[in-house]
């Protein structure tokens, strides 16, 4: 009776939950934090992991929630969207705003735990994604530019959480995932130029699937490939790189230029959907190579 009744009604909410705050897209954040984290801390506190684990994921479900609230006719016109909660009647806009509510509160209260400015960069974040964002999406392309800013904080924001303050260290990783931003969403956008359209969106920097585009796309994706590699040369302080490592992330660059160049070539929605999967897969990667880089060479 129990599994059954957990099946029934708690299972289905969980799965709500999980689409309304974006659950892969709020981990991919937390982690992002936590590699942060890792790069600004000297001592190692479980507590403030924990806390800006939870708080992150707090900030960007109270962030997709509210997006999705006001989003929510848009959302039922595009076939990737429709069945969210909201448009597919699963959960109501009352309830959506109650849990938003509720997990910026949480969200604050955890960051403020840590530090006020992690709190601060957090509350940033949500106001800039849900205010200024997400209405700009539906009117202009610079949406995406104004996207960027938020989107880079994650990064950014676990350093802060682990030193406290901002210094060139955060600015560094947080233009690193600032540049990054613009070619995945407009690789994203390319994919689903046809969906977003349905929508109202403007999501490419022309407007269209065209050579302006793509070659946006390509000096973005250098631009993201050279600041990723600038700690190398010695000049952002505490935040320091191997020559090994700028040299992997340099080739990881390089691949995903290789997907940009193909887009411009071709100009075919499965390149922009392999560049979308490439980017997804550089931030990652470079995120781990940082942090191994940085403890390797404490150990040598």
């Amino acid at each position: 009776m129990s599994n059954s009744l957990a099946y029934t009604y708690i299972y289905p909410w969980l799965q709500d939950f999980k689409e309304l705050t974006k659950f892969r897209l709020a981990v991919s954040v937390v982690f992002s934090s936590i590699a942060g984290y890792l790069l600004g801390v000297d001592e190692f506190h479980l507590g403030n992991l924990i806390l800006l684990a939870l708080g992150g994921y707090a900030m960007v479900g109270a962030s997709n929630a509210f997006n999705q609230i006001i989003e929510k006719d848009l959302d039922a016109k595009m076939k990737r969207t429709k069945n969210r909660p909201i448009p597919s009647g699963s959960m109501t806009v009352n309830t959506a705003f109650v849990i938003a509510s509720i997990l910026t509160i949480i969200g604050l209260s955890l960051l403020f735990v840590i530090n006020p400015i992690t709190a601060m960069f957090g509350a940033i974040s949500i106001f800039l994604y849900v205010s200024v964002y997400t209405p700009l999406k539906t009117m202009t392309p610079l949406s995406v530019f104004v996207g960027a800013f938020p989107g880079a904080i994650p990064f950014m924001l676990g350093w802060v959480a682990a030193t406290g303050s901002f210094g060139i260290e955060a600015g560094t990783l947080f233009m690193i995932q600032f540049f990054w931003q613009f070619p995945h969403f407009w690789s994203l956008g390319w994919w689903l130029y046809d969906d977003y359209k349905e929508g109202g969106f403007f999501m490419l920097p022309t407007g269209k699937r065209d050579k302006g585009t793509a070659i946006q796309i390509i000096l973005y994706t250098i631009w993201t490939l050279i600041v990723s590699i600038v700690p190398v040369l010695g000049v952002t302080g505490e935040l320091k790189l191997s020559i090994v490592s700028a040299v992997l992330i340099f080739s990881l660059g390089l691949v995903m230029l290789y997907f940009a160049i193909r887009l411009f070539k071709n100009r075919e929605t499965k390149d922009a959907r392999q560049l979308m999967l490439a980017s997804v897969s550089y931030i990652t990667l470079i995120q781990i190579i940082y942090v191994l880089d940085k403890y390797i060479r404490i150990w040598l």
